[in-house]
């Protein structure tokens, strides 16, 4: 039998998400699986490269976008959740299978239908010394739900009522209401554990004009494989290895992420020895990389969605009739084997399949340009009207751009592009100063929660996720209920509903499931990309 290239993404992804989400069943046995941390499994290179390897030297990664800020519980992008992975450590994690696995955490059990007891690990320290115990995650946990620290991630933890100090070694953490996924909530780097005299030192800075975040951002402190050393803004951030990490030490001396907007500087880069790994290859680039002879391109299936977002308060995008037009006026697949050359699927909803949640009990937005047009005549729009569409400095989202551009025209709907840093445009569409957007949310934590109640809860509007400002009361219940609900199969059927009711509503187009693609020279080994598109750097070598 002959599987193409789509059917086997499909396969892969379905299967590694369906061990993902075994893990995820609300089991109250204590969990004892001591299989490692994601900071400690085996990367995707062979076994006679990792051999050939050597220990030491400095890992440059050229990267398209640089981070927004090195606070985890103070950003919610790609670029900055990447370096905070290698720096701050969480108390679950995923394996290499997709698993739940012991982080700082060693083991846990579910107490009650509303208590989480977890059994921390001894002889952890944070970069500048401070011990890591009950205390240090109580306070971080605190600052997250702080409504003075307006952390974009609460969403992720606002069941939590209560965390509790049993002993040093010892915490509970109370929910409002029976909460399913929460030990894949935990897995999240905005759970990322920071030194506590970190916090304080950044709330002691919380004065007058200065936010949260002005410490930590700047000079982040975890208890990870990797130690902050610098950065210089729009250039470059540079790490070094924990010498005294708690489990394995990293392999390489340093890890320095360079910022390389234009990706044939990034393949250059790469081809000539003076970058180890890029990120964001272009899909027209994969083939000049695999043959080049010293690097090859990763492909990994993603749970990324790709989106264009209305801003739902903005005439004419408070009618969801104009916004339901433009939805069918985008060709998907065209789309992606022309700008994606291949490398995704078409997106039916908010989720990709194999998303706890995920559904195909929905009807796709098929491409139909005649229906397109009566839908905006009978908005009142047969005219049509000018609008702006916004996009990062991601190429490939700028070529959707102005494809969707030229769609539109078919519509009488004249588009201007204007393409921004990605700190602004993340600061900008918080804000909600936009007409229509383009961007993506990866789903960290394979479960439909994550997946949606960012994106469509109106508690839920800018920087948190829900970029479209859409508010919906009905579906604000739907999601409010698949957080209380603990029977799987109940919170499925709540998932479908949700996800009906906002296709029809349309505040986003979904447009795709892009694959992660990642240029690896051939130098490395041990180096391991997962389906949310976070770097995994501690098992990295490379070979002289």
């Amino acid at each position: 039998m002959t599987f193409s290239k789509k059917s086997l993404w499909l396969l892969f992804l379905t299967l590694t998400l369906t061990l993902v989400l075994a893990a995820c069943g609300g089991d109250k046995k204590e969990e004892t699986d001591n299989g490692g941390t994601s900071n400690n499994n085996e990367g995707s290179q062979s076994e006679g490269s990792e051999k050939a390897a050597e220990a030491g030297g400095d890992l440059i990664i050229a990267e398209l976008s640089d981070a927004s800020s090195l606070d985890p519980h103070g950003s919610n992008d790609v670029s900055s959740s990447n370096v905070q992975g290698n720096i701050y450590e969480t108390l679950v994690v995923r394996d290499a299978n997709g698993d739940l696995a012991p982080g700082l955490a060693e083991s846990w059990t579910q107490v009650d239908d509303l208590t989480w007891e977890f059994k921390l690990r001894t002889g952890v320290t944070f970069h500048d010394g401070e011990a890591f115990n009950a205390d240090a995650v109580k306070k971080n946990f605190d600052r997250v739900l702080d409504p003075d620290v307006g952390s974009p991630r609460a969403f992720l933890y606002e069941m939590v009522t209560e965390v509790k100090v049993v002993d040093e070694t010892t915490v509970q953490f109370v929910t409002e209401y029976p909460f399913s996924p929460l030990l894949a909530h935990l897995t999240h780097n905005g759970g990322g554990i920071i030194s506590p005299k970190s916090i304080d030192d950044d709330y002691a800075a919380m004065t007058g004009d200065t936010a949260a975040g002005s410490v930590i951002g700047t000079n982040p402190v975890g208890t990870g494989p990797f130690k902050f050393v610098s950065w210089t803004p729009g250039n470059e951030i540079k790490l070094e290895k924990n010498a005294d990490y708690w489990g394995t030490p990293a392999h390489v001396d340093t890890v320095t992420i360079k910022v390389v907007p234009e990706m044939a500087t990034r393949v250059a880069e790469l081809q000539s020895g003076n970058a180890h790994i890029i990120g964001t290859v272009e899909p027209n680039q994969v083939a000049n990389v695999n043959a080049s002879g010293v690097a090859t391109v990763d492909e990994t299936p993603s749970t990324s969605l790709t989106y264009i977002g209305f801003n739902t308060q903005k005439a004419p995008f408070d009618n969801k009739l104009v916004r339901q037009a433009i939805s069918k006026a985008i060709d998907r697949q065209t789309l992606i084997d022309g700008i994606y050359e291949g490398y995704g699927i078409p997106a039916i909803s908010p989720l990709s399949p194999g998303i706890f949640g995920y559904t195909e009990d929905v009807t796709p937005t098929n491409y139909d340009i005649e229906e397109a047009k009566a839908l905006l005549a009978e908005a009142g729009y047969a005219d049509g009207f000018k609008t702006t569409l916004w996009t990062n400095d991601n190429p490939a989202r700028q070529n959707v751009a102005v494809v969707l551009q030229d769609a539109l025209k078919q519509l009488n709907i004249d588009v201007s592009i204007e393409v921004m840093e990605f700190g602004a445009y993340l600061e900008k569409t918080a804000a909600g100063e936009h007409d229509m957007f383009i961007l993506g949310w990866s789903n960290a934590t394979g479960d439909a929660d994550y997946g949606l109640y960012a994106l469509f809860h109106s508690s839920q509007h800018g920087d948190p996720g829900n970029r479209s400002f859409y508010s919906n009361t009905e579906v604000d219940e739907l999601l409010n209920a698949g957080r209380r609900e603990a029977d799987q199969d109940a919170r499925l059927g709540i998932y479908t509903d949700a996800i009906k009711m906002i296709s029809d509503d349309a505040p986003m187009a979904f447009v795709l499931h892009p694959s992660i693609l990642t240029g690896v020279s051939d130098k490395v080994s041990g180096f391991r990309v997962t389906s949310d598109s976070m770097y995994h750097l501690k098992d990295v070598k490379i070979s002289q």
